[in-house]
């Protein structure tokens, strides 16, 4: 596990986050931030290259990760978009360049749209954006929380790894797979993997879905073909709902295009992050 460590702790109103930063320091800075049940491990390698340019913030939102899990603890978008900006405060960025993927889509897009949180332009990768979202499983895991949590371990893990894996199109490799699942096992992964999907409620995107046209900054929303967990169709609907926003498909991937395409996402975010913006 020491590829990819988090050095830095920022106490938010939701606990302690671990995060780190790449790049030099007068470089214009970009912020990444994961999706569920993932962690800034899933951006190593385009943190990496994107730190060639740029200062490249990562962080693990509370409850993921190498962040604070803890009982009671508010999870859900609601608090980590508060989070989310309570951080970019911390960091004293203004107008950041921001990519999010999933999970942090919704993030990203609440704390620029209700908390005020402003940015130099906004790449999201396959984002929890619109309604419908949750498959047939998560929402059985946020009606009966309570008894998944119950899980004897070797049974958890089992669930967990096949969840992960239908992420990817191609298929994880194993050491990523095991990376991936690890922060979920355990005391307290176990009880902070199911507390993260029984807050994930879609009102948090119904509030702000609406507001997507007042969006000005450049966008780009980039998309996996073959994603089973949020279909390219909601990714060309959002596009049209953002003005002007730039469209990206990206072939062979599914919604862990990290993991699937990450040289063609890569690329695809220097492009729309070298523009004068």
């Amino acid at each position: 596990m020491t590829e990819w460590q988090l050095t830095q702790t920022f106490t938010s109103t939701s606990g302690d986050i671990r995060w780190d930063r790449l790049g030099h320091s007068d470089r214009q800075p970009v912020v990444l931030l994961h999706g569920t049940p993932f962690s800034s491990y899933v951006w190593r390698a385009i943190a990496r290259s994107l730190a060639r340019d740029h200062q490249v913030f990562v962080w693990d939102m509370p409850g993921y990760g190498l962040s604070e899990k803890s009982t009671g603890q508010d999870v859900s978008l609601a608090a980590q978009g508060r989070v989310f900006t309570e951080l970019l405060n911390h960091w004293g960025l203004e107008e950041p360049l921001v990519v999010a993927h999933d999970f942090g889509g919704a993030v990203a897009l609440r704390a620029h749209l209700l908390h005020g949180a402003r940015y130099r332009a906004l790449a999201l990768v396959d984002p929890v954006a619109l309604a419908p979202w949750g498959s047939p499983f998560f929402r059985l895991v946020q009606e009966h929380a309570e008894v998944f949590e119950q899980l004897p371990p070797a049974l958890h893990e089992a669930l967990v790894r096949e969840y992960v894996s239908s992420a990817s199109s191609p298929g994880l490799h194993p050491a990523v797979l095991d990376r991936l699942v690890h922060p979920w096992l355990g005391d307290p992964g176990q009880a902070a993997f199911y507390r993260q999907i029984a807050q994930a409620d879609q009102r948090w995107t119904d509030e702000i879905q609406d507001r997507y046209a007042q969006i000005s900054i450049p966008t780009l929303i980039c998309w996996g073909e073959n994603d089973t967990w949020i279909p390219p169709a909601k990714g060309r609907e959002l596009a049209s709902l953002i003005p002007d926003a730039q469209w990206e498909p990206i072939a062979d991937a599914g919604h862990l295009v990290q993991e699937d395409a990450s040289a063609e996402l890569t690329a695809a975010l220097i492009a729309f992050l070298r523009r004068p913006h």
